[in-house]
């Protein structure tokens, strides 16, 4: 069934409970948190502008942030300095990607303009998108362009990052004999079969492997990883990871983590991810951010906790995280 297998022991505090249990590993790449709540009727306001001033919008403080599209994690992000009280804001900033050209021509330049209220609160005022492969690169001159309202898929949070196959199940303690068979607490088996359509980075391909870890655990002890399957925007991993000392009342407050990373010398990139757990946002009782399953996530974990001893295979849509 795998031709690589992973197998490693992990136990459960489920006594101390301290705020630490929320932190996160600490070469995840970190996903945009700026807000994107909106006051009502803003980008009509905007428009009003072009025909004659309103007074009360002289005090905005305004940036403008960029990503290099389709990478929208901490390395493809930049941002000019905050301009304060005007509605004609002069940046005069240059913002720097050392990056190949070839990898330019297949992505975009997303530039989105914010407000920064004195609360620290961010308002989305305005966007374009460039394809760089039709930027003419030997353009010298100024280029003006219209801003326009947040894309039908930032709106509605879509955000295609590949789908990824795979089996996952539970073995209660004692179901399965008399020991050895019989694990002395539970097991939870994770099969990564593979991942298809994630985001292509460079022209030849990515580099990709996956990360695991049981939060709220994330020491080495919990940490398993796949293979890289270089040049493949489809790889297949077929890797089994299994995890012991989880007892039934666990899986309540336990999430699977898998990422998927494009693997580079320097740096490795975040490609997308998905959590498996009951999506509660709490952990052994504290609140914690990364129980924050999707239906789809939640449903998946269900049914595995219902079937014990039962392989449940999913196809499930990778995201930010």
């Amino acid at each position: 069934e795998s031709d690589t297998a992973s197998e490693i022991s992990f136990q459960f505090n489920r006594h101390k409970k301290s705020p630490s249990i929320g932190s996160h590993s600490s070469d995840m790449a970190s996903v945009s948190s700026v807000g994107t709540k909106r006051r009502p009727g803003l980008l009509g306001r905007m428009r009003a502008w072009q025909c004659g001033a309103i007074s009360k919008w002289s005090l905005f403080s305004r940036y403008v942030k960029t990503y290099l599209l389709p990478d929208k994690a901490r390395m493809g992000k930049r941002k000019t300095s905050v301009k304060k009280r005007t509605v004609n804001p002069i940046y005069n900033e240059v913002l720097r990607y050392k990056i190949e050209k070839m990898v330019l021509l297949i992505q975009k330049l997303n530039l989105s303009v914010w407000h920064n209220d004195p609360l620290g609160r961010n308002s989305f005022l305005g966007e374009i998108e460039i394809d760089l492969a039709s930027w003419d690169w030997s353009n010298r001159k100024l280029n003006w362009y219209p801003l326009k309202p947040r894309s039908l898929s930032a709106v509605n949070g879509v955000d295609h990052r590949g789908v990824m196959s795979l089996s996952i199940k539970y073995v209660p303690p004692g179901s399965l004999g008399k020991w050895p068979k019989n694990p002395p607490s539970g097991e939870v088996h994770i099969w990564v079969k593979d991942v298809k359509d994630l985001l292509q980075l460079r022209p030849s391909g990515v580099d990709s492997f996956v990360k695991c870890y049981v939060l709220p655990d994330t020491s080495k002890k919990s940490y398993q990883k796949t293979r890289v399957i270089k040049k493949d925007t489809n790889p297949v991993f077929n890797h089994t990871i299994v995890y012991d000392g989880f007892h039934t009342e666990d899986l309540k407050d336990a999430c699977v983590e898998l990422t998927v990373w494009d693997h580079e010398k320097l740096t490795n990139h975040f490609l997308g991810g998905i959590r498996l757990g009951l999506g509660t946002g709490l952990s052994y009782g504290i609140s914690v951010d990364w129980m924050d399953s999707t239906q789809e996530e939640v449903a998946f974990w269900q049914e595995m906790m219902l079937a014990a001893n039962e392989w449940i295979e999913g196809l499930l849509p990778l995201r930010s995280l």
